[in-house]
């Protein structure tokens, strides 16, 4: 592999304050993953990736980014607006589980009992997901995700580095073994 063919596989836009983060700023490990709520594989990769996580705590950070894909699911942008306007009231990952446990279910009615099960402020949250600042951040998202070579979901990185196991769904020991390794490739890089 050529360092131009190493550079496809590279996160290009790094983690920041913006994203939706769960885990230690400074772990040694970071999974970022550019999901669709209404993509199946999204859908049954989440408690493969949630009991992995659960297995590394605080060592590893997680980080998820919008990447609907309107084209082949239509209710993906009104879910990530969901998610989104949810954030803004604090319920971001409660939304987020939500969502990725609705198995598809993600009518405009759905939506809303998720929100009132959430104990959102319902009228907020509506005025947030028609807001315009979160259909062009989802879409700033999904065009920074595309230059690091998201092209379907999940799309995962480890370290800033695209995960290339059996991503669709995400397989847990290929998972586990690929954080680990990057986990013991930290520790080396680390000095002392």
């Amino acid at each position: 592999m050529t360092p131009a063919d190493d550079d496809k596989h590279l996160l290009k836009d790094p983690v920041s304050e913006e994203d939706w983060t769960r885990g230690p700023v400074d772990a040694p490990a970071t999974l970022v993953e550019y999901a669709d709520y209404q993509c199946p594989d999204c859908q049954a990769s989440y408690p493969v990736i949630e009991r992995v996580l659960a297995g590394f705590g605080d060592r590893v950070r997680f980080v998820v980014r919008q990447f609907p894909l309107v084209s082949r699911h239509p209710l993906a942008q009104a879910a990530a607006l969901a998610s989104e306007a949810a954030g803004r009231q604090g319920k971001f990952w409660e939304m987020h589980r939500r969502l990725m446990e609705a198995r598809g279910k993600l009518e405009p009615t759905d939506l809303l009992r998720h929100a009132r099960e959430s104990g959102l402020d319902i009228e907020q949250w509506q005025r947030d997901m028609s807001a315009p600042a979160l259909a062009e951040r989802i879409a700033q998202t999904k065009r920074l995700g595309v230059r690091s070579g998201a092209n379907g979901t999940p799309t995962l990185f480890i370290n800033g580095v695209r995960y290339e196991g059996e991503t669709r769904p995400v397989r847990e020991e290929e998972l586990r073994a690929a954080i680990e390794e990057a986990l013991r490739a930290g520790a080396t890089a680390s000095p002392g």
